[in-house]
C-alpha cells in the first residue's frame, strides 16, 4: 500500500528503467518515455522475492510489470499499451497533472 502510493506513477518491474530485464518491462518504460514521463518510482521485483509475490497478491494480478497511477492499479504491459494506443493514457496522465509529450509532438506535426 505504501509503495503504490509513494508517487503518482509507480511501476513494479524486472530490472530498472535504465536497464529493464524483460521485454514487457522494457515496453512499459518505452511507453512512459514516449509520453515524457521521466519522474516515476520503479521497483525491481527481482531484488526482493517477497516484494515480487507481495505485489502480485496486492493487485490480484499474476504478472510483472505492474503500473499504478495515483495509487490505483492500471495493469501490466498489455493494458498500458492498449491505453497508449487508444489515447486513454494521455487522459489518465492529465488527471495526475502530467502533460503527455505526445500532445506536443502532435502540435509540432500540425505546424509542418
Amino acid at each position: 500500500e505504501r509503495l503504490v502510493r509513494e508517487h503518482p506513477v509507480v511501476v513494479f518491474m524486472k530490472g530498472s528503467p535504465a536497464q529493464p530485464l524483460c521485454g514487457f518491462s522494457n515496453a512499459v518504460v518505452q511507453i512512459l518515455r514516449l509520453h515524457g514521463v521521466e519522474d516515476y518510482r520503479a521497483h525491481d521485483v527481482l531484488q526482493d522475492p517477497d516484494l515480487r509475490q507481495g505485489i502480485k497478491n496486492y493487485s490480484n494480478w499474476p504478472t510483472i510489470p505492474q503500473v499504478y497511477l495515483n495509487g490505483e492499479f492500471v495493469g501490466g504491459c498489455d493494458i498500458l499499451l492498449q491505453m497508449h494506443q487508444n489515447g486513454d493514457l494521455v487522459e489518465e496522465l492529465k488527471k495526475l497533472g502530467i502533460r503527455s509529450a505526445l500532445l506536443d509532438a502532435e502540435k509540432d506535426q500540425e505546424k509542418k
